[in-house]
């Protein structure tokens, strides 16, 4: 049996994805089903983007271990975990997902507070007197 091992990230998170040839289950720290864990289903749609476009919703079984950062981030780091892992099973998917921005991993980060400020830009209040 063939087990594609991939990691994605996205923000604070990480998902460390495994597909093995299945049916479409995703288990993902140990619920079964999408929504069990993550509980918004605009989630669980984002995550089967790189499934629905490459047809392999029930071709393959997904388990995945995430940590790190809110469902959101962790929902961005398991799609692009599933992405890569559909990258490492086929290499013909590549401009399919890439069109889709399946592959690039998304950039942005926490800006760091500065001192003497509220957050890392928000001030506080001004007071004249």
């Amino acid at each position: 049996m063939e087990v594609y091992v991939s990691i994605g990230r996205r923000k604070a998170s990480v998902a460390r994805v495994r597909m093995t040839p299945g049916d479409g289950k995703i288990v993902v720290n140990g619920e079964e089903g999408l929504l069990n864990y993550f509980k918004r289903e605009t989630l669980k749609m984002d995550i089967e983007q790189p499934l629905v476009l490459t047809d392999n919703m029930d071709k393959f079984d997904f388990t995945v271990r995430v940590d790190g950062g809110g469902l959101s981030g962790q929902a961005g780091a398991v799609r692009l975990g599933i992405a890569r892992a559909l990258l490492a099973y086929s290499e013909d998917y590549r401009k399919l997902l890439r069109q889709g921005g399946f592959v690039t991993r998304d950039p942005r980060e926490k800006e760091r507070r500065k001192y003497g400020l509220a957050k890392a830009r928000k001030r506080y209040q001004f007071s004249k007197r």
